[in-house]
């Protein structure tokens, strides 16, 4: 017997918009559901009601299995991870992970889970084989402030998964991961369903764990159960648009030269996480940037942008002048739009849709002095062309998940930058939101743009790219010209 999970006439309602109305749900023994469905229909707002982390009108009744050697408890596990310092802070900044003389802030990968293992009554010899599995032994001595955001989404699923609980519910398991610790996650989920753990992922990705044997989506507020995964709902494909006048503009460059590193290395002490770099980006061209979770991406990225205390000593040419001749940071970054994972999860929770894209004027993630009435009406018209007019007064942090990337996509391109650094632009975006943005980049490369992409999923990239370049633990492993189907 594994356990039941029964839920009876859940209702809620959010910023006077009804998102669950008289929904219920049975889930039966051996049952291992995959919810996923259009975005902002309240799958997030279920699983944390389901785990007890979200109270609302209605009942949940799990009935556990007393003859099992599992844990009788319900474990969520969250779309983002979130840590805290040494002093329980979770007040960290964005360039906080490349400088190093800010001290020893947050606990080293391997003091967590010796914490956690305590606190759990675990044993940690029990999870060092999928350590090794997950490529993740090698940054056990990092602080969890130095991860990427692939790595913090690794140490988030091994606490999840270690605690073996009758019920595991996952939101959004694959983001950040790249494509071999996708399968390594597939396989350990099947390993649990078969010892007796049961399922409940939300997502919307195709290649799932075997054991999924059930699906459901939200649709109208109530939970609606289908045959196979091809039936459930997704959001609709949004019509084409045109693209705001002032995106059509060639971006002015004296240069020929994006970026020119020579020789870049970048090391913390005994550990060098860059070795060697030789890398060209020349005006125009659009490149992708690949290589597993820790190769060293967001690094380099954080060379090109400014980000990184290391950038000044170093080999660099950005926008035809070495670094280090005098240009300041926001020289720098006014030529680029950028956005990552870690710009969202640090991204001011006061500023409203509209700041949101505002602030890309300024690259300030927090407030600014003026807007311009030409940027006003910038803004006023990316909006409408992204389809977030109806949301500019609202808090992006209370939007859906894929609506808050957007807005930070849209923050991205406001100032029609000649360089976009887009570091998995595509995380939380379904196949149809991912597959409407990649569009409107194919639109904007075609008006002088530069592009250096990162992207896991292959069939999440735009048809633009034509260079690619990948890393290995911190080395140039390939370095390919005139990509023709990078798909």
């Amino acid at each position: 017997m594994s356990i039941r999970v029964h839920i009876d006439q859940l209702n809620l309602a959010y910023a006077g918009k009804s998102i669950l109305q008289d929904l219920s749900w049975t889930i039966l023994p051996s049952e291992n559901y995959l919810l996923a469905g259009k975005s902002g229909s309240g799958k997030t707002s279920l699983a944390k009601i389901i785990a007890g982390h979200l109270k609302t009108a209605g009942q949940v009744h799990i009935q556990y299995d007393p003859s099992s050697s599992l844990p009788a408890k319900t474990t969520y596990i969250s779309n983002w991870y979130q840590f805290t310092n040494l002093e329980g802070d979770r007040n960290f900044y964005y360039q906080q992970r490349y400088n190093r003389h800010q001290g020893q802030d947050t606990l080293t990968v391997r003091a967590e889970l010796e914490h956690f293992a305590k606190q759990e009554n675990l044993d940690l010899a029990s999870i060092q084989q999928k350590l090794v599995d997950f490529g993740y032994e090698g940054v056990l001595d990092a602080q969890l402030i130095e991860l990427s955001s692939g790595e913090h989404k690794k140490l988030q699923l091994v606490k999840g998964l270690w605690l073996k609980p009758q019920f595991l519910i996952i939101d959004e398991p694959y983001t950040g991961l790249d494509k071999q610790s996708r399968l390594v996650l597939n396989q350990w989920l099947d390993e649990l369903a078969n010892d007796g753990v049961q399922l409940l992922l939300i997502s919307d990705d195709k290649h799932l764990p075997n054991c999924i044997n059930r699906y459901a989506h939200i649709v109208d507020g109530k939970l609606v159960q289908e045959s196979n995964q091809d039936d459930l709902s997704k959001d609709a494909v949004r019509a084409k648009k045109n693209l705001p006048e002032f995106l059509k503009a060639i971006p002015e460059t004296d240069y020929d030269t994006m970026v020119k590193m020579n020789q870049v290395r970048v090391r913390y002490g005994e550990k060098e996480v860059l070795k060697g770099i030789d890398w060209e980006v020349k005006v125009g061209e659009k490149w992708l940037l690949q290589g597993p979770n820790g190769s060293g991406k967001s690094t380099l990225l954080s060379l090109i942008n400014g980000d990184h205390p290391q950038s000044y000593g170093l080999d660099i040419t950005l926008f035809g002048s070495k670094r280090g001749s005098g240009e300041s940071i926001w020289d720098i970054k006014e030529k680029i739009g950028m956005v990552s994972p870690e710009m969202h999860w640090y991204f001011d929770q006061q500023a409203t849709v509209w700041h949101t894209l505002a602030s890309g004027f300024y690259d300030s993630i927090g407030w600014f002095i003026d807007v311009k009435f030409h940027e006003k009406k910038q803004i006023e018209e990316l909006m409408a062309f992204f389809d977030l007019t109806e949301h500019k007064d609202q808090l992006l942090y209370t939007l859906p998940l894929g609506k808050q990337r957007l807005a930070m996509l849209a923050r991205s391109i406001i100032k029609n930058p000649p360089l976009l650094v887009l570091d998995e632009p595509c995380q939380g975006l379904d196949s149809q939101q991912a597959s409407y943005f990649n569009d409107v980049l194919d639109e904007l490369c075609q008006h002088g743009k530069t592009l250096i992409y990162v992207g896991h999923y292959e069939s999440q990239l735009p048809s633009c790219i034509d260079h690619r370049i990948e890393l290995s633990h911190g080395e140039v492993k390939a370095i390919e010209h005139k990509v023709e189907n990078v798909l």
